[in-house]
């Protein structure tokens, strides 16, 4: 209302709130006091003007609003608008009834010729988004995404108004809106006399041990019967140390009692009913807490999202996830500079998205490209294989020199990236689906291990197969990239798919395999395991690696045969400089003669073992050469 009709109401509640005028008191005396109250209030009107439009305009951006009906149905519009109305019924009827008849989907732009033109389209995509049709449901979550011109209120209105699949879509849309994504909800307050980590310590101590592997049971109860935290900190180091469920993972920067249980927690989410028990306990809620208190060390958080990720994997549980707010956190995870929290978030997201995935992303597989929903057809698959002591992205950065060192900030992905497979090679190939493997491995038993843990070639190989398949490898061609052992576990992988008919699409649509300094026939690092401090308890897999294993020799003997009955393409890479292992030992790990297959190309690099799968740039000659072998490999899918 207006300033002058808000000052009229005012006078006259004055004017009735006081007592009646004495019967003495002559009219003109009244009418002069209100002669002089009507100047000023017009004088006052004159001087301070609201417009109410620009009030109405700021509401908008503030706050939703949901298009209402009067309940008043004796309310008058308007001729004008009740004959509109009536109009609108009437021909929706007509259309109703004519789709019926007719067998047409009803036209979505008849369904809201109520709504005001501002609300028009952000309505008619949310019920684009709830269709029974799946190609409808798709493109109205790509047009939300591509939509950057609406009004704040209006991403809100899609965000408390869209369903699951919407929300995951549009997380998974690399031109979203973070403000499709509501705040999580709040967290429920910690018990009294409690904190994170005892609560975390009893969602561990509640979770059953009868299903467990033997070494996760027993670094379980070691870390549970600790009461000292500086002894539990020191027994955690070392089972992150040693057992390596987390490549090279710092626990100097971070709550030590509380990371380990989180990683605990971890190892646990693998079995199904525990994912039920720690959804059931409030485990979501209790580790997003985690991810918050957390969020200047990235190792925390992405061992956080490791935990996410595996209860993924279970479709019950994703309600409960949505639900937690761990979608919207995804969401921004997704847009991270950094290689490894955005891939960690892209296979939760992954692995929540039924919609456009089927395949499932199970613990250490990573997709490099393409992380969000694309139109690009994918036709081939491009697998890569770390070595001994490698990891999934570390293994495939790019060298660093001290130039790059120093310019590394100011250069685009061209000149230098941390990982080029996801930058590089996508964009050489953008039709490929690129896939980086982790697993766990170590040099040697030195310092306390899992007594009753050695995993072997075959063990890793066959456990690694399952996953693969279960995320779809074998269902398109495929091209395999490996280092150092990681080419022995390819190997055995071909060499085991081979035996069951199940897994024959994996060997029927392999096209090549590239080895970066695979050790065929063995490697020196069991030779030297008296003389390095850190090879003088050497493990399994070194072991395994020496040139008199028979396993070995078995190995590349049965593959040798297979792959030349098979006719796969195969490249070899070798280093031809040695490398450093700790600050005095010097070793040539993979020498020439170990690393020639027996069939294929061998190109010896100057390089050393840790930088032969580590190209200096775009143009080197070792990415270049990779490039070609893959194009020509998959030559014929692609051009389909």
């Amino acid at each position: 209302m207006s300033l002058a009709a808000y000052c009229v109401i005012c006078c006259r509640r004055i004017g009735t709130s006081t007592s009646p005028p004495k019967s003495g008191t002559h009219w003109r005396d009244i009418s002069k006091g209100s002669l002089f109250l009507t100047y000023e209030v017009l004088a006052l009107k004159k001087a301070v003007t609201l417009d109410t439009q620009v009030v109405e305009r700021e509401k908008m951006k503030s706050y939703i609003y949901v298009h209402t009906v009067s309940l008043d149905k004796g309310e008058n519009h308007g001729i004008a608008w009740q004959a509109r109305k009536e109009l609108h019924k009437a021909v929706r009827k007509v259309l109703a009834t004519s789709a019926k008849i007719l067998r047409n989907p009803f036209a979505d732009p008849f369904s809201t010729v109520d709504i005001e033109d501002h609300e028009c389209a952000v309505w008619l995509l949310l019920r684009k988004s709830k269709s029974d049709d799946k190609t409808t449901r798709l493109e109205a979550v790509r047009e939300m995404s591509e939509t950057h011109h609406w009004h704040d209120y209006q991403y809100r209105i899609i965000a408390q108004a869209c369903d699951p699949k919407t929300l995951i879509g549009l997380a998974r849309s690399e031109e979203s809106d973070l403000r499709f994504f509501l705040l999580p909800p709040p967290l429920p307050s910690l018990k009294e006399d409690s904190s994170t980590e005892e609560e975390l310590r009893q969602l561990l101590a509640s979770l059953p041990q009868t299903e467990l592997d033997e070494c996760i049971q027993y670094f379980t109860s070691l870390a549970l019967s600790e009461s000292s935290q500086s002894l539990a900190a020191q027994k955690c180091f070392i089972f992150f140390d040693q057992l390596n469920a987390f490549s090279h993972f710092s626990l100097l920067d971070a709550s030590v009692d509380m990371t380990c249980l989180g990683a605990f927690v971890y190892l646990l989410c693998q079995i199904s009913t525990h994912c039920d028990k720690i959804e059931a306990n409030g485990g979501l809620q209790l580790l997003q807490r985690l991810y918050r208190l957390h969020k200047d060390c990235p190792k925390v958080q992405r061992n956080i999202m490791r935990v996410i990720g595996n209860m993924a994997l279970n479709e019950h549980l994703h309600s409960s996830i949505v639900r937690s707010g761990w979608v919207s956190i995804m969401a921004e995870a997704m847009k991270s500079p950094h290689i490894m929290e955005s891939s960690h978030a892209a296979r939760i997201l992954a692995n929540l998205d039924r919609e456009t995935v089927q395949e499932k992303y199970q613990d250490g597989v990573y997709v490099l490209h393409p992380q969000y929903r694309t139109s690009q057809p994918i036709k081939a698959d491009v697998l890569f294989i770390h070595g001994l002591m490698g990891a999934a992205f570390k293994t495939w950065r790019q060298q660093d020199s001290e130039q790059a060192v120093i310019e590394k900030p100011m250069e685009d992905e061209d000149r230098y990236t941390t990982c080029w497979p996801k930058t590089w090679l996508a964009k050489d190939c953008p039709a490929l689906r690129i896939i980086s493997v982790e697993y766990d491995s170590s040099l040697s038993d030195w310092r306390a291990r899992c007594p009753m843990e050695r995993k072997s070639i075959a063990f890793r190989s066959n456990e690694l197969l399952r996953k693969l398949r279960a995320a779809g490898v074998g269902d398109r061609p495929v091209v395999w990239i490996s280092h150092s052992m990681g080419g022995l576990l390819v190997k055995k992988m071909l060499l085991e798919a081979s035996t069951k008919p199940e897994m024959s699409t994996v060997i029927n649509n392999t096209r090549g395999i590239i080895f970066y300094s695979v050790p065929h026939h063995g490697s020196r690092l069991a030779e030297y395991s008296v003389n390095i401090r850190y090879l003088l308890f050497p493990s399994l897999e070194v072991k395994e690696l020496s040139k008199d294993s028979p396993a070995l020799k078995t190995l590349q003997d049965d593959f040798l045969e297979f792959a030349k009955d098979k006719n796969f393409q195969v490249l070899n890479f070798v280093e031809t400089l040695p490398t450093y292992i700790g600050s005095m030992i010097k070793l040539h790990v993979v020498p020439v003669e170990s690393a020639d297959l027996g069939i294929g190309d061998l190109i010896p690099v100057d390089v050393n073992h840790l930088n032969i799968c580590k190209p200096k740039k775009k143009d080197a000659f070792l990415y270049q050469r990779t490039l070609q072998f893959i194009r020509e490999a998959l030559a014929k899918d692609l051009e389909n």
